[in-house]
Protein backbone atom coordinates (compact mmCIF):
# COMPACT_ATOMS: atom_id res chain seq x y z
CA UNK A 1 0.00 0.00 0.00
CA UNK A 2 3.14 2.65 -0.67
CA UNK A 3 2.36 6.36 -0.64
CA UNK A 4 -0.25 5.80 2.20
CA UNK A 5 1.64 8.67 4.09
CA UNK A 6 4.29 10.53 3.73
CA UNK A 7 6.60 11.24 6.17
CA UNK A 8 6.98 15.06 5.19
CA UNK A 9 2.85 15.42 4.93
CA UNK A 10 1.85 13.99 8.08
CA UNK A 11 1.93 17.49 9.55
CA UNK A 12 -0.46 19.01 6.58
CA UNK A 13 -2.37 16.26 7.09
CA UNK A 14 -3.47 17.22 10.37
CA UNK A 15 -6.18 19.69 8.33
CA UNK A 16 -8.37 16.59 7.66
CA UNK A 17 -9.35 17.05 11.42
CA UNK A 18 -12.68 17.92 10.28
CA UNK A 19 -12.71 14.35 8.27
CA UNK A 20 -11.91 12.78 11.67
CA UNK A 21 -14.52 14.07 13.46
CA UNK A 22 -16.99 13.54 11.19
CA UNK A 23 -15.34 10.18 10.84
CA UNK A 24 -15.96 9.72 14.71
CA UNK A 25 -19.76 10.11 14.63
CA UNK A 26 -19.36 6.93 12.69
CA UNK A 27 -16.64 4.74 14.09
CA UNK A 28 -15.94 6.97 17.37
CA UNK A 29 -17.34 3.81 19.39
CA UNK A 30 -14.69 1.30 17.50
CA UNK A 31 -11.97 2.05 20.16
CA UNK A 32 -12.68 3.10 23.84
CA UNK A 33 -10.32 2.97 26.16
CA UNK A 34 -8.12 -0.05 24.15
CA UNK A 35 -11.09 -2.20 24.08
CA UNK A 36 -11.46 -4.55 20.41
CA UNK A 37 -14.24 -5.57 18.74
CA UNK A 38 -14.90 -6.64 15.05
CA UNK A 39 -14.51 -3.59 13.52
CA UNK A 40 -10.31 -3.84 14.64
CA UNK A 41 -10.31 -7.12 14.04
CA UNK A 42 -11.38 -6.86 10.98
CA UNK A 43 -9.57 -3.48 10.40
CA UNK A 44 -5.92 -5.61 11.40
CA UNK A 45 -7.05 -8.23 9.08
CA UNK A 46 -7.56 -5.86 5.39
CA UNK A 47 -4.68 -3.99 6.60
CA UNK A 48 -2.31 -7.07 6.35
CA UNK A 49 -4.00 -8.10 3.42
CA UNK A 50 -3.29 -4.90 1.59
CA UNK A 51 -0.98 -2.63 3.20
CA UNK A 52 1.79 -4.93 4.79
CA UNK A 53 3.21 -5.69 2.01
CA UNK A 54 4.22 -1.76 1.62
CA UNK A 55 4.48 -0.83 5.44
CA UNK A 56 5.76 -1.86 8.76
CA UNK A 57 3.22 -1.77 11.75
CA UNK A 58 4.98 -3.65 14.84
CA UNK A 59 1.47 -4.33 16.36
CA UNK A 60 0.44 -5.92 13.00
CA UNK A 61 3.72 -7.91 12.32
CA UNK A 62 3.76 -6.24 8.98
CA UNK A 63 7.73 -5.22 8.00
CA UNK A 64 6.91 -3.57 4.19
CA UNK A 65 9.62 -1.19 3.39
CA UNK A 66 8.28 0.32 0.54
CA UNK A 67 6.34 2.89 2.35
CA UNK A 68 6.31 4.93 4.97
CA UNK A 69 6.64 2.95 8.46
CA UNK A 70 3.76 3.75 10.12
CA UNK A 71 4.87 3.59 14.21
CA UNK A 72 7.71 6.40 13.22
CA UNK A 73 5.40 8.54 11.03
CA UNK A 74 3.10 9.45 13.70
CA UNK A 75 5.55 9.24 16.83
CA UNK A 76 5.76 12.60 17.06
CA UNK A 77 1.73 13.60 16.20
CA UNK A 78 0.94 11.37 19.38
CA UNK A 79 4.02 13.20 21.29
CA UNK A 80 2.36 16.62 20.26
CA UNK A 81 -1.01 15.42 21.80
CA UNK A 82 -3.28 14.93 18.58
CA UNK A 83 -4.66 11.61 19.88
CA UNK A 84 -5.38 8.54 17.36
CA UNK A 85 -8.89 9.87 16.69
CA UNK A 86 -6.88 12.51 14.08
CA UNK A 87 -4.73 9.72 13.07
CA UNK A 88 -7.36 7.76 12.15
CA UNK A 89 -8.96 10.77 10.26
CA UNK A 90 -5.64 11.34 8.17
CA UNK A 91 -5.34 7.41 7.45
CA UNK A 92 -8.86 7.50 6.21
CA UNK A 93 -8.11 10.50 3.90
CA UNK A 94 -5.16 9.31 2.66
CA UNK A 95 -6.58 6.13 1.63
CA UNK A 96 -9.48 7.97 0.08
CA UNK A 97 -7.27 10.53 -1.53
CA UNK A 98 -3.36 9.09 -1.72
CA UNK A 99 -0.49 10.64 -2.90
CA UNK A 100 -0.98 11.51 -6.48
CA UNK A 101 3.45 10.63 -6.82
CA UNK A 102 2.49 7.20 -5.34
CA UNK A 103 1.43 3.74 -6.26
CA UNK A 104 -1.71 3.49 -4.07
CA UNK A 105 -4.41 3.52 -6.32
CA UNK A 106 -7.35 5.68 -4.25
CA UNK A 107 -9.88 3.64 -2.38
CA UNK A 108 -7.77 0.65 -1.83
CA UNK A 109 -10.29 -0.17 0.48
CA UNK A 110 -13.78 1.94 0.34
CA UNK A 111 -16.35 2.50 3.10
CA UNK A 112 -16.55 0.58 6.50
CA UNK A 113 -13.59 -1.37 5.49
CA UNK A 114 -11.54 1.86 4.84
CA UNK A 115 -13.26 3.09 8.43
CA UNK A 116 -11.86 -0.57 9.95
CA UNK A 117 -8.34 -0.01 8.37
CA UNK A 118 -7.90 3.93 9.89
CA UNK A 119 -9.47 2.46 12.92
CA UNK A 120 -6.89 -0.05 13.65
CA UNK A 121 -3.78 1.81 12.01
CA UNK A 122 -4.78 4.62 14.26
CA UNK A 123 -4.97 2.03 17.55
CA UNK A 124 -1.65 0.49 16.53
CA UNK A 125 0.16 3.37 15.38
CA UNK A 126 3.61 3.40 17.55
CA UNK A 127 1.42 1.66 20.31
CA UNK A 128 3.77 -0.16 22.67
CA UNK A 129 3.32 -3.74 23.00
CA UNK A 130 1.77 -6.57 21.32
CA UNK A 131 -1.80 -6.84 20.22
CA UNK A 132 -3.91 -9.50 22.66
CA UNK A 133 -7.12 -11.95 22.73
CA UNK A 134 -8.69 -11.65 19.43
CA UNK A 135 -6.62 -8.94 17.83
CA UNK A 136 -3.50 -11.35 18.19
CA UNK A 137 -5.51 -14.34 16.60
CA UNK A 138 -7.11 -12.31 13.76
CA UNK A 139 -3.38 -12.72 11.79
CA UNK A 140 -1.50 -15.77 11.60
CA UNK A 141 2.17 -15.48 13.00
CA UNK A 142 4.08 -15.23 10.35
CA UNK A 143 5.57 -18.41 9.01
CA UNK A 144 4.61 -20.52 12.03
CA UNK A 145 2.99 -23.23 10.35
CA UNK A 146 4.80 -26.72 10.53
CA UNK A 147 8.09 -27.73 8.57
CA UNK A 148 7.39 -28.60 5.61
CA UNK A 149 8.90 -32.31 4.82
CA UNK A 150 10.56 -33.26 1.02
CA UNK A 151 8.62 -36.16 -0.26
CA UNK A 152 10.35 -38.39 -3.42
CA UNK A 153 12.22 -35.48 -4.04
CA UNK A 154 9.15 -32.94 -4.28
CA UNK A 155 9.33 -29.96 -1.40
CA UNK A 156 6.03 -27.70 -1.31
CA UNK A 157 6.97 -24.08 0.83
CA UNK A 158 4.21 -22.20 -0.36
CA UNK A 159 4.22 -18.31 0.13
CA UNK A 160 1.63 -16.70 3.26
CA UNK A 161 -1.86 -16.38 1.57
CA UNK A 162 -2.52 -13.65 4.34
CA UNK A 163 -0.50 -11.29 2.15
CA UNK A 164 1.99 -11.32 5.16
CA UNK A 165 5.80 -11.32 3.68
CA UNK A 166 6.28 -14.85 4.73
CA UNK A 167 6.20 -17.93 3.45
CA UNK A 168 3.64 -20.35 5.51
CA UNK A 169 6.78 -21.86 7.25
CA UNK A 170 10.10 -21.02 7.89
CA UNK A 171 11.51 -24.53 8.27
CA UNK A 172 12.16 -27.28 5.99
CA UNK A 173 13.59 -30.80 5.99
CA UNK A 174 14.92 -33.15 2.89
CA UNK A 175 17.16 -35.64 1.79
CA UNK A 176 20.17 -35.36 -0.35
CA UNK A 177 19.90 -35.26 -4.35
CA UNK A 178 17.61 -33.49 -6.64
CA UNK A 179 14.61 -32.04 -5.62
CA UNK A 180 11.63 -29.92 -7.45
CA UNK A 181 10.48 -26.79 -4.62
CA UNK A 182 7.07 -25.55 -5.25
CA UNK A 183 5.93 -22.12 -3.90
CA UNK A 184 2.43 -21.81 -4.80
CA UNK A 185 1.42 -18.46 -4.30
CA UNK A 186 -2.30 -16.96 -3.87
CA UNK A 187 -2.04 -14.07 -2.35
CA UNK A 188 -2.00 -11.39 -5.16
CA UNK A 189 1.54 -10.42 -3.81
CA UNK A 190 4.26 -10.83 -6.13
CA UNK A 191 6.89 -13.47 -4.54
CA UNK A 192 9.02 -16.08 -5.78
CA UNK A 193 11.64 -18.74 -4.05
CA UNK A 194 15.36 -19.01 -4.00
CA UNK A 195 17.80 -21.44 -2.54
CA UNK A 196 21.45 -20.91 -1.61
CA UNK A 197 23.56 -22.59 0.21
CA UNK A 198 24.11 -21.53 4.01
CA UNK A 199 23.00 -17.55 4.52
CA UNK A 200 25.07 -16.30 1.79
CA UNK A 201 26.18 -18.67 -0.37
CA UNK A 202 25.80 -18.90 -3.97
CA UNK A 203 22.08 -19.07 -5.33
CA UNK A 204 21.51 -22.76 -6.16
CA UNK A 205 17.82 -21.93 -7.82
CA UNK A 206 14.99 -19.73 -8.21
CA UNK A 207 11.53 -19.55 -9.20
CA UNK A 208 9.95 -17.66 -11.23
CA UNK A 209 8.04 -14.27 -9.62
CA UNK A 210 4.24 -14.91 -9.61
CA UNK A 211 1.86 -12.69 -8.20
CA UNK A 212 -0.75 -15.67 -8.22
CA UNK A 213 0.07 -19.69 -9.23
CA UNK A 214 2.93 -22.07 -8.58
CA UNK A 215 6.53 -20.93 -9.39
CA UNK A 216 9.14 -23.97 -9.12
CA UNK A 217 12.98 -24.25 -8.64
CA UNK A 218 15.49 -27.40 -9.23
CA UNK A 219 18.28 -28.65 -7.68
CA UNK A 220 20.56 -31.32 -6.36
CA UNK A 221 21.65 -31.19 -2.84
CA UNK A 222 24.57 -32.06 -0.47
CA UNK A 223 23.47 -32.57 2.71
CA UNK A 224 23.99 -29.15 4.93
CA UNK A 225 22.05 -26.15 5.71
CA UNK A 226 20.20 -23.81 3.31
CA UNK A 227 18.35 -20.50 3.46
CA UNK A 228 14.59 -20.34 0.68
CA UNK A 229 14.17 -16.45 0.38
CA UNK A 230 12.41 -14.25 -2.02
CA UNK A 231 13.91 -12.24 -4.51
CA UNK A 232 11.46 -9.40 -4.34
CA UNK A 233 12.94 -6.40 -3.51
CA UNK A 234 12.30 -6.02 0.26
CA UNK A 235 11.02 -9.35 0.80
CA UNK A 236 13.32 -10.96 2.33
CA UNK A 237 15.08 -8.07 4.50
CA UNK A 238 10.90 -8.14 5.75
CA UNK A 239 11.06 -11.62 6.89
CA UNK A 240 10.46 -13.90 4.04
CA UNK A 241 13.00 -16.29 4.45
CA UNK A 242 13.68 -20.04 5.95
CA UNK A 243 15.72 -22.65 6.49
CA UNK A 244 16.10 -25.91 4.52
CA UNK A 245 17.71 -28.50 6.48
CA UNK A 246 19.11 -31.19 4.11
CA UNK A 247 20.06 -34.86 5.69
Amino acid sequence: MPGLLRLTSIRAAVLIIATAVALTALAGCRIKNNTVNDSLVTGKKLFVAKCGVCHTLSRAATKGTVGPNLDSAFAQSLLDGEGRTVIRGIVRGQIANPNSQGAMPANLVRGTQAEDVAAYVGYAADNPGQDTGLLASAVPVPGAGKPAVETNGQLEIDADPTGQLAYVTKQATGKPGAVTIKMKNMSGTAHNIALQSGTSGPVLGASPIVSTGVGQLHATLKPGTYTYFCQVDGHRAAGMLGTLVVK
